[in-house]
């Protein structure tokens, strides 16, 4: 016999899921008769329904061959309310009263049950049904039921960990569990538990794809007395995240196909048919004459013919999108046209098509809101903002699908430590680091670091994962995951600074199936609210990096303090929702708490250094062979050539000294909006720009160089204040950000007031005129770098990421608060 011991008719009316209660469809809208049908299709011998505390879906096939009557009782934990589900199998009606009169109490259903020789299975064992489920919940299950049910709707590690804990059940460990629970076990041999399975099936899509097999068996008792005997087979196809989205997709869209008389637009919309052969379990037969081909041709015409621009509206852009997207995918269209999926299941199609048409939804809200700013149409962007909001709420069943799936292997998590049961293919280390980051690929400091991590972490085998966003077509590189953005947006400041809008739902999925443990979140651009979202609906920790001091970028660019309070308020509402937020700097770490951030949730992070790349031994003749350059002093800065580094102050401090020394040169290396304004103001100088410089380039121009200048008030660390120490070079900072304490003032380089070009021009005449002070500093800027190596940084920031995995308890209290 095969049989799916677990599905819904529509007569189960309470949905769980909050998006099917918000449109009120029942929690499954499958007819009786279809259920039987499709079993049959799918080769169940015999077939059954089980709604919760009703049977009338199964009264109403109870007449046809080969079926019996069965239930899903709700009942529960007296002490608590924990909720919990139970199969009871071939009953009649009068069973089915008795059952519900002693199904408020679990310990009075279990003794109905049992004296009654019902057979039963306790549904979804490690499922908590109404998040009470507990360690101790589960100890008395197993000793109140003696058959289990394998599920096929529920995270499949579920059943796997069940198998696993059943199978090193033994006399003493039951005995132990007895006592501690006070409870009598049931069964002539407790110990000894047997399992079949259930689809649990609400959408008609997922009918039998898992199902109980006994061999031997032709009548229903003699199935029972299989299950009962241990002889039972379960045949499963694990069910995922997809699974269950699709699931609630197709009750929704069933729900409306009836509610709506959906049904009639099938074999003339190409989108709608498309629909239905992936969210119906027997979808509509499509025509293929001249009409339907007609009904095909004639809207894509208008369409085109049209010139309307893209719709704001949630729908209109829903229908626009989707449209498109069937005549730019002619797999899609295929299957729209004749079913064909090329192999892949229903629920992976799906969720590809929902995918691109998110994005394409998302693409169109973000041009529409650029548009809207740049066109001073401010009230129109609430609308817009307002539909993209819509787009996240269709999105939902996904959302709810791996926050439930995550839910579950946490609790498999600790009902595995508890019963000292092995995962059968355990990770190399539980933790799993995904950083998200929207700036690995660029040229700057803080991109450095993040790729030395990447190295350092694959090299001591840690797993780390680089998650980041980038619009050119990169090679795949281990220990990064790289998405194509779905919209790429240029900063009118800052041509080569992109904004990249993520493909959130991508990213939760790679997250999900990586089994990622952790999240960090290296910038509060719309990569690092991905990283919340995420976060938040897979129930991690996260913790943020604050290494751009953006309000102070957005008061240097702007001139405007209400956008420096602005961008005040929505930076430290990110970094509030972090559990650990870290900082590079003492001094950032101060105005983070200053502006309220809590102090015990703020670390300083280490950053280390290239010491064999950055090496005064790399000095050479590269300024004077490729520059032509052969001043007595060279000065260098080497960054992003921008108005928030107070690069006016270097040009008026240079400007004055130049004057006086004529033996110096300026090398100013990088790229910037900036860049046109500096070359007029050093106009007529000793000055030479060259771009960005990378690799040994960049090394020679540092060591080959004698004063490193960096006179920015806004960084948060500086990057290449260690680099160039590294090489040798005395270094000049301001008193203001991370810089200042890179330096050892007056050993390693020397410290100046910040916006002050008297004290930034002193600075430099006293190193130029002193040779031997310039160069013990060097000297000693060296000896200092050699022991802040990028590796020794990384086991640092790793050994913070394992405590963010086991919080002490003030972190463990505020992470469940957020």
């Amino acid at each position: 016999m095969k049989i799916d011991l677990h599905v819904h008719s529509r007569y189960s009316t309470r949905p769980a899921a909050w998006v099917l209660k918000k449109i009120g469809t029942p929690e499954s809208f499958t007819q009786p008769l279809q259920i039987y049908r499709i079993a049959r299709r799918r080769g169940m011998s015999w077939v059954t329904i089980s709604d919760h505390n009703r049977i009338e879906g199964a009264l109403e096939i109870a007449h046809l061959p080969q079926t019996f009557i069965s239930e899903e009782i709700t009942t529960y934990f007296p002490e608590d309310g924990c909720k919990v589900h139970v199969l009871a199998l071939n009953i009649d009606e009068d069973q089915h009263r008795d059952i519900q009169k002693a199904r408020p109490d679990i310990f009075d259903l279990t003794a109905l049950l049992a004296e009654q020789k019902i057979h039963h299975l306790l549904a979804h064992p490690l499922y908590a049904v109404n998040d009470r489920l507990t360690l101790d919940h589960f100890e008395k299950l197993l000793l109140l039921f003696e058959a289990f049910e394998l599920n096929g709707a529920r995270n499949d590690e579920a059943n796997t960990c069940l198998l696993e804990i059943l199978a090193s059940l033994t006399r003493e460990k039951i005995a132990r569990m007895a006592d501690r629970q006070g409870l009598t076990p049931r069964g002539v041999e407790p110990w000894r538990k047997v399992v079949a399975g259930g689809s649990d099936d609400h959408s008609g899509l997922n009918i039998a794809r898992t199902h109980t097999v006994v061999p031997g068996a032709a009548a229903v008792d003699e199935l029972l007395a299989g299950i009962a005997a241990g002889r039972a087979q379960v045949v499963r196809q694990p069910s995922t995240p997809l699974t269950l989205a699709h699931n609630i997709y197709g009750i929704a869209y069933q729900f409306y196909r009836s509610k709506l008389r959906l049904g009639r637009h099938i074999d003339r919309d190409r989108l709608m048919g498309f629909v239905d052969r992936c969210l119906s379990p027997e979808p509509e037969p499509q025509g293929h004459g001249l009409m339907a081909r007609l009904y095909h041709f004639i809207p894509r015409r208008r369409g085109h013919a049209s010139g309307v621009d893209v719709s704001d509206t949630l729908m209109g852009l829903l229908r626009q999108e989707t449209q498109r997207l069937l005549q730019d995918a002619p797999e899609l269209t295929r299957m729209a046209d004749q079913g064909a999926m090329d192999g892949q299941p229903a629920e992976q199609v799906w969720f590809d098509f929902s995918c691109q048409a998110a994005n394409r939804m998302l693409h169109g809200f973000a041009d529409h809101v650029i548009g809207q700013v740049n066109g001073a149409k401010v009230f129109n962007i609430f609308q817009t903002i307002g539909s993209a909001g819509g787009l996240y709420t269709l999105l939902a069943p996904y959302f709810i699908a791996y926050s439930l799936f995550m839910r579950d292997r946490h609790f498999i998590r600790r009902v595995r430590q508890h019963f000292g049961a092995r995962e059968t293919t355990p990770e190399p280390s539980s933790l799993h680091v995904a950083h998200f980051t929207d700036t690995f690929y660029q040229v700057n400091g803080v991109a450095l670091t993040l790729q030395q991590q990447v190295k350092a972490a694959l090299a001591a085998g840690r797993r780390y994962t680089l998650v980041t966003c980038d619009d050119q077509q990169r090679s795949a590189e281990a220990g990064v995951a790289n998405f194509d953005p779905v919209a790429v947006y240029a900063l009118p400041e800052y041509p080569e600074q992109k904004i990249f809008i993520p493909p959130l739902l991508e990213m939760l999925d790679y997250c999900y199936r990586h089994k990622v443990t952790q999240i960090h979140a290296a910038t509060p651009g719309p990569v690092g609210l991905a990283a919340m979202a995420i976060a938040h609906m897979l129930k991690l920790p996260i913790s943020g990096t604050y290494h751009t001091q953006l309000p102070q970028y957005a008061r240097q660019l702007t001139g405007d303090d209400l956008i420096l309070e602005l961008t005040w308020k929505y930076t430290l509402w990110f970094y509030d929702r972090m559990d650990i937020v870290y900082a590079p700097s003492e001094s950032t770490r101060r105005e983070l708490i200053d502006r309220g951030i809590r102090a015990e949730k703020i670390r300083c992070y280490p950053r280390g250094i290239d010491a064999q790349r950055f090496h005064p031994a790399k000095r050479n003749g590269f300024w004077k062979d490729r520059y032509g350059i052969d001043a007595v002093v060279k000065l260098l800065y080497v960054g992003r050539v921008s108005k928030e580094k107070n690069l006016p102050l270097l040009a008026e401090a240079y400007a004055a000294l130049a004057s006086q020394h004529p033996d110096i040169h300026l090398m100013v290396v990088g790229d910037g909006p900036y860049l046109p304004a500096l070359r007029q103001l050093l106009e007529g100088l000793p000055c030479t720009f060259t771009g960005y410089l990378s690799g040994e380039d960049l090394a020679m121009a540092y060591a080959s160089s004698d004063i490193f200048v960096f006179p920015s008030a806004t960084d948060t660390f500086g990057n290449v204040v260690l680099e160039a120490q590294a090489s040798g070079l005395p270094v000049i900072v301001t008193d203001r950000g991370g810089p200042a304490e890179n330096v050892r003032a007056g050993r390693t380089g020397l410290v100046v007031a910040a916006d002050d070009a008297a004290a930034l021009k002193s600075a430099m005449r006293r190193l130029i005129e002193d040779a031997t002070l310039c160069r013990q500093m060097g000297h000693r800027a060296r000896a200092e770098m050699e022991s802040r190596s990028f590796t020794g940084a990384f086991d640092q920031t790793w050994r913070m990421f394992q405590v963010l995995e086991n919080p002490p308890l003030d972190i463990a209290a505020h992470a469940g608060n957020n």
